[in-house]
Formats: C-alpha cells, structure tokens, sequence
C-alpha cells in the first residue's frame, strides 16, 4: 500500500478555530488566564455523539475554543500551524473556511480580521510550500444582512491565489436559520465569481440539500452526504456537478452516523459523486486529513486507484489556477504509478 502522506491532494473543508493544535489551545489559554472545558483536552472530546446532544457538545467546546483566539498574533499562528500542518500531509492547496465576524470585537473590525487572515495564509504558504486559498463564511446564527455584509467583503479580496478569498461559506447548525434567506448574499458572491460553498446534507438530509440547490447555487457542498438517501437527490448533485465535500470522522462524531463503516462514502463514490474528503474541525475530531484518507483504506477498502481518483477530486475542485491542478494531478498519477511498498517478509 502506497504512503498516503505521500500523495498529492487538496484540503477542501477545514475550519480556522477546528484546525488548531491541542497544544496550541492549551497554550494559549493558559496565556490569557481562560479555563477551558476538560474534555477539550481529553483524547476525544465527542465521546457522547448523538444527534442534538452531538451537535451542542460539539458548539460548546466550539465556542470555548474560539474564546482563546483574541489577539492578531493568535490569529496568524492558527493559519500558520495550519497550513504547516496540512503541508505536512501531502496537501498541495489548502482552501481554509473563517467566519471573521468571531473574531473582529478583537481586532478592530470584520475587515482588519479577514485581512489579518489573508496575510497569514500568503506567509504561510511561502514558508511551507502550498497554496493557500481563504474562504469567507457567514453563519446561520446571525442575520442574513450580516452575510450579505461579508459577501461584499469576500468579494473585495477574491482572487485565485494564495492570500485571497476563493469562495463564501454558510457553516453553523443547518437546521437552524432559514437557507432562503441567504440567498441575496450567495447571489453576491456568485456573480464576483466567487466559489459557493454552503454547509448542507450532514444534520439534515436530501430535502434540505434539495433546499441548498435551489437557493444558493453551490458549487460545492460541505458533506453532503445524505443526498444519498434520496435517488433523485442524489442524480440531481451529479447532474449539476455539485463536489461532496466528505468528512467522514465528523459524521461519526457529531451522530449522523453511528460508526464509520456506516458513512455512504462507497455508495457516492460508486454512484460517480465528485468528492473531495476534509478533516473539518481535527481540534474537536482528533482526526486529520491523511486520516480520512486512511479510512477509506482501512475502513471502506479502497484500494489506491480509488484514493488517487479521491485526491484527484479535491485538485479539480478546488479553485487553484490550471498550472498548479496540472501539475497536482500529474504527481497524483505518478504516485499511483509508482510501485507499492511489497509486504512479503524480506
């Protein structure tokens, strides 16, 4: 089996304040005099999954971890340590999600916390050698003004490049908000070009991907993956060549699912889904990106032909410019190519 470190792919679903290091939290926190909730630093702090209880055990710690992230300095080492993380792993681009308004009381402004950000990732992908794409995401908690607000602001830094916005987001608990709502502000962002990335399909299911569709026009989907559950739902992704943005680790955590194995990814995969696989939030999951990778290894039983096509996947789409994608796939093909560590007894 080939080294999954090794190949080349792009992380597509990473959240800013989920990406930080354990350790890093713990540091920072005790820096700035902030008690956090014990279980942060267990080994798994979503023991006790389970629908709603799942979902607000996992918007506490959330919460609780942002709470460290008061300053610029805090904000610039999370993006560092993100991106030298994901470099670490064999990511070639990196396109990570921010809702700046969390951490803007702090910094003088929603603008000022985007740009602080944008810079950070520019650095950072020079330091470590991968591209660092941003995106802007507006929660479901807040007013759909607010995000037409930061769609504005999205779209004044777009770019394809590292250091600049790739694409608008809508994260936080899809059931609650109304997805209607949001769509002046995707409609913003979409006409800038911008990539459209809601979250949509993880808490609930196709009828609310159906919903996502209509109104808000992804280009892809954070998880999406109980679009499975309705056939026509399904066809209907595959038709308007919606990317799945899979974070199986998530699902299990949060008890969309009760295992791993449970986790449709085989079933997208075979129906000829585009997916790309993401760690979402590894503070909360403990689980990173080669770490999906590895589950569809050992879990699912795909065999490095079907992983290579999943790293494939993340490179066409994600919004990096055609030399970078050329360049990413033609590694990809060399990896695949190359021959497998033999297992025989030397």
């Amino acid at each position: 089996m080939r080294d999954l470190v090794a190949l080349p792919k792009a992380h597509l679903h990473l959240h800013f304040t989920g990406s930080m290091r354990p350790a890093t939290l713990a540091e920072l926190a005790a820096e700035r005099g902030v008690r956090l909730p014990a279980a942060l630093l267990d080994g798994d702090p979503l023991h006790v999954p389970g629908d709603e209880r799942g979902w607000f055990r996992f918007q506490r710690l959330y919460d609780a971890a942002r709470a460290v992230v008061r300053d610029e300095d805090a904000m610039r080492r999370v993006v560092t340590e993100a991106v030298a993380d994901d470099a670490t792993e064999g990511s070639v681009r990196l396109e990570i999600q921010v809702d700046p308004t969390s951490y803007a009381p702090f910094v003088g402004g929603i603008t000022p916390a985007v740009e602080i950000v944008l810079d950070a990732a520019r650095q950072a992908a020079a330091t470590h050698g991968i591209e660092v794409g941003v995106i802007v995401a507006a929660s479901r908690l807040r007013h759909p003004m607010d995000a037409r607000a930061l769609a504005r602001l999205a779209v004044r830094h777009a770019g394809s490049g590292s250091g600049e916005v790739i694409g608008f987001g809508l994260s936080n608990d899809e059931r609650r908000g109304e997805t209607e709502a949001f769509a002046p502000a995707f409609a913003i962002a979409g006409r800038a070009g911008l990539a459209l990335v809601p979250h949509a399909g993880e808490l609930l299911g196709p009828a609310h991907v159906d919903t996502v569709l209509d109104f808000l026009r992804p280009d892809r989907l954070g998880h999406g993956v109980r679009s499975v559950e309705d056939p026509r739902v399904l066809d209907r992704v595959l038709e308007e060549q919606v990317v799945l943005e899979v974070c199986p680790a998530s699902n299990v955590s949060l008890g969309v699912y009760h295992q791993m194995i449970d986790v449709p990814l085989p079933s997208l995969v075979e129906a000829g889904a585009r997916v790309a696989l993401g760690a979402d939030d590894p503070l909360l999951f403990r689980s990173r990106l080669v770490d999906q990778y590895q589950a569809a290894r050992d879990v699912f039983g795909l065999e490095d032909a079907a992983l290579a096509a999943l790293a494939r996947s993340s490179v066409l789409a994600s919004r990096a410019g055609p030399t970078t994608k050329a360049t990413a796939l033609a590694r990809v093909d060399a990896w695949l190519a190359g021959p497998a560590p033999s297992t025989s007894p030397a």
